[in-house]
This record gives C-alpha cells, structure tokens and sequence, in this order.
C-alpha cells in the first residue's frame, strides 16, 4: 500500500471531486493522503477534508509564497495543530525563485514567517512540512538555528543537491520524491534518489501539480503515487513492495498517523 504524504485536495482543481479521487486512491492500492495547508483563510477546507474522511489528514500552514495573506501568529498555528487530524506544521519554508528585482533584505519577511512555524510545531510538538527553493542554503541555516531537529519533518517534493538531503536528513528530516523524479530531465535528482536510505523516504504527488509520468501534463492526483513509488522502485533494484512498505512506515513514524 502507498501513503501520498502531500496533496492539495481542497484546490478548485478538484471541486466536487473528492468521492472519485478516493475511489481511484483505492483502486491504485493509495490507502491515505495527507492535505496540506498553503493558508489561514483556506485552512478550514482542509480540515474539514480530513474530518470528513478517515484516511485523509491534514496539516497547517502558510506556504512560504503567498505573500499577500494574512500572517499566522505562533499562538494561532499551536492552537489549530491541537486538532487530531493535524499532523505537521506547513507547508513552510522558503522560496526565493520568485524573488524579482526585491533585496535580500525585503524576503525577511519570509524568514520571519518561516521562524514562526519552526517555534509553533516545537510548542507543538508536531513535524514540519519544508518547501525550499533557490534558497536551500537558508533554509537549512534556519532549521539549525531554531533548533527545528527537536520535531523534524519533511523536505517535501525534494530537488535539491545530495548535500542538502544529507543537510536535513542530519537534522533528522526526511525526504520525499514527487513525480518530478520520474521526468527524464531528472537525472541529478534519480541520483539522490538512489541515495537516500529507505529509512528516510517519503513519496507524494503534490497534487493538482507534477503529475507523474505518464500522466505527465495532466491534473495530478493522490492516485498517482503509486507511479512515483513504482519508479522508484525500479530506479533503485528493489521491489515495489519494499518502497512501498517503507515510505507507509516512514509516514506513520514521522506523523504519528493512526494509520
């Protein structure tokens, strides 16, 4: 069985959709997803997906991209994580691709946000969801500063270097593949792949997005982890079953999911 360790299924992509999505979930052998907040106003959605449906959890969070939202306090963030079907903090992190012609110094605002999430899910004790792009080298230095190993968590949808897997896998964090692994342009990133130890592996689909090949192109879904797990599989010699197994005990492990 396969765990999509983060999706977005409260996204207008999937408006009345959800009954076919999980039908497809099961059909594909997919027995839980985790629905990953982006933000305070849309927060409620998912988690009323997740209390609505037992194999679906969720978690809360400000994505580190959406600029023009309203600001989570640490306090706000503790208290919504004290629900049961919320699992981590996130999705957090950084993300400077988009940074433009801004300073260094205007993204403080993003390191400040992303510092509050670290302190909630410790308050908490809850993991973090991390998405960092083109900003790697802060994200880990803040991690480390804030002490964020004391709760760990997930690189999510991973496409940094090795070292930084290495980085955040020694602050205890594990790191999880999207169906950007199984692009043919992907070959640094199959080579971490290869790498990181089953012990440490996550797989998703980060659905609507990066659906998988061969679904590249399409509207993604949790029903097409499966694929990711399968490439994997294939990509490292083992059986799918092993990855599989593993990346399901490495979900329940790192979130303490009741599954």
């Amino acid at each position: 069985m396969f765990v999509d360790s983060h999706c977005h299924l409260d996204f207008p992509e999937y408006a009345n959709q959800v009954p076919e999505l999980l039908e497809r979930m099961k059909a594909a052998k997919v027995t839980h997803a985790m629905c990953i907040s982006v933000d305070m106003p849309d927060f409620p959605n998912v988690l009323a997906l997740a209390k609505a449906h037992d194999n679906l959890f969720a978690t809360v969070g400000t994505h580190p991209d959406y600029e023009d939202t309203p600001e989570p306090t640490e306090d706000q963030l503790v208290e919504l994580a004290n629900h049961p079907k919320i699992l981590a903090i996130g999705e957090t992190g950084l993300d400077y691709y988009r940074i433009g012609d801004r300073t260094y110094q205007q993204m403080e605002w993003q390191r400040e946000r992303f510092r509050t999430h670290i302190r909630a899910a410790k308050r908490a004790n809850k993991p973090l969801i991390i998405h960092t792009r083109s900003a790697s080298e802060d994200t880990i230095r803040i991690l480390k500063e804030e002490g964020a190993s004391q709760v760990a968590g997930v690189m999510h949808c991973f496409t940094e270097t090795w070292d930084v897997a290495q980085a955040a896998m020694d602050l205890g964090f594990y790191i999880s593949f999207s169906g950007i692994v199984t692009f043919k342009n992907a070959k640094e990133l199959q080579e971490t792949c290869k790498k990181v130890p089953l012990n440490r592996l996550l797989i998703e689909t980060d659905a609507p997005f990066l659906a998988p090949i061969p679904h590249r192109g399409k509207t993604n879904e949790p029903a097409w982890v499966s694929h990711v797990g399968e490439f994997i599989a294939n990509l490292r010699g083992i059986s799918v079953d092993e990855v599989a197994h593993a990346s399901t005990h490495n979900f329940k492990t790192l979130f303490k999911a009741p599954i």
